[in-house]
């Protein structure tokens, strides 16, 4: 038995509990149903057929129930296939699906360079996972392998600077507990790191957290006998090398450039955005979005039939915090900002119920088409560069 399969068998990551799925849906980036049709659909995708998704390296299932339970809610078929190394995890997530009755999942033990065998896949989501493989690249190809033409993918890998302290003490506990079984391992390297001082980069980095969560947690960032971060220049060329192309960041600001200083004239859009991730220095985890080489999906505000959804509050709270003070505070990793609206803008979002579209959404606020072309693509533009505001038709 390898060690990272070793490691997943011992401790499952994420430490989950079945009997918690009664009490609450764990949602996130990548692969929320929304966000990726935003990312990488337009907010244009046609979910009247069954999507064909590959959860693959799904662990102990966030990302398979997180898609589940949402289609499920909105109605909508799909065909998921789970494929991990993992029997422990897999038991999990397997138990997880069970407690909220859903099916229509097919659950494989097993490694993701097998994907293309399963596929095409119209929606691939792989997250935490390519950064622990031997050959990451294999990876990145074997996943462009059981993609769909027109299909996409969601992906999270580790990033270098939000992580900062990581490394090196993955490598000491490494070399001071080689060797030894999991539990050992784990025993050994939670008293060496009550010894550590206070000054040690890792203790002063305050965007690390699963150490603290969880043994799981603890092991999976301290003790992974596998692991390697991408800056994200890094990363959009192992998906150019296996095919595909950047679409997307849930949270774009992160990545922006005009936050510290003027983009020089000239420069592209990564390196701009490796610029601005080592500015920022709070990254710690990239999640992006990818396409197949060439398959540009159209921008969904252009439509009047495109159907914007708000994440983290309703329209009507929304529109009372802009009509009340022309701003609201968005945090980041950590960091606060405030991001300003139009007042003007107030009433259109209090409609914004993830069923109207934009041309139901000016008819009802009563703004004229030269006041609306002034105001929405604006804030629009805003409210996605924190991931607020995102484009889908699947409750239509």
């Amino acid at each position: 038995m390898s060690e990272v399969k070793a490691q997943y068998e011992a401790y499952p990551y994420p430490e989950r509990t079945p009997e918690d799925e009664a009490k609450r849906l764990i949602t996130g980036s990548p692969s929320h149903p929304l966000e990726l049709d935003h990312h990488l659909f337009g907010g244009a995708r046609d979910w009247s057929g069954t999507t064909r998704i590959l959860v693959a390296g799904g662990g102990t299932g966030d990302a398979l129930i997180q898609l589940a339970q949402v289609l499920t809610t909105a109605g909508k078929a799909y065909d998921i296939t789970y494929i991990d190394l993992s029997t422990a995890s897999r038991a999990i997530a397997e138990n997880r699906a069970e407690a909220r009755g859903l099916t229509g999942i097919t659950f494989i033990t097993g490694s993701l360079l097998d994907a293309a065998s399963y596929g095409p896949f119209d929606y691939i989501d792989c997250c935490g996972v390519l950064h622990h493989l031997p050959e990451p690249q294999a990876g990145f190809d074997a996943l462009s392998a059981a993609l769909a033409p027109d299909g996409g993918i969601g992906l999270m890998v580790y990033a270098p600077y939000g992580r900062a302290g990581v490394y090196p003490l993955q490598q000491a506990f490494g070399a001071l507990t080689a060797g030894l079984p999991p539990e050992e391992r784990l025993s050994r390297a939670k008293a060496m790191y009550s010894a550590l001082p206070q000054t040690h980069p890792f203790k002063r980095n305050p965007h690390l957290v699963d150490h603290e969560q969880s043994d799981a947690g603890f092991y999976d960032l301290l003790l992974h006998s596998q692991d390697r971060p991408y800056r994200i220049g890094e990363l959009t060329t192992c998906l150019t090398s296996a095919g595909l192309e950047f679409a997307g960041v849930p949270h774009p600001f992160l990545y922006d450039l005009s936050r510290f200083a003027q983009r020089p004239d000239g420069m592209e859009d990564i390196e701009a955005m490796g610029l601005a991730e080592k500015l920022d220095g709070t990254i710690k985890t990239h999640v992006v979005y990818a396409r197949r080489q060439g398959s540009e999906a159209p921008r969904a505000v252009q439509s009047q039939r495109a159907v914007p959804h708000l994440r983290g509050m309703t329209g009507p709270a929304l529109a009372k915090a802009v009509a009340t003070r022309g701003q609201i505070p968005v945090t980041l990793n950590g960091l606060t900002h405030k991001l300003a609206l139009p007042k003007q803008a107030a009433a259109i979002l209090a409609g914004i119920d993830g069923r109207r579209d934009l041309s139901a959404l000016r008819a009802g606020a009563g703004i004229d088409p030269l006041a609306w072309a002034a105001i929405w693509p604006k804030t629009s533009r805003s409210l996605e560069q924190f991931g607020l505001l995102l484009y889908s038709r699947l409750l239509i």
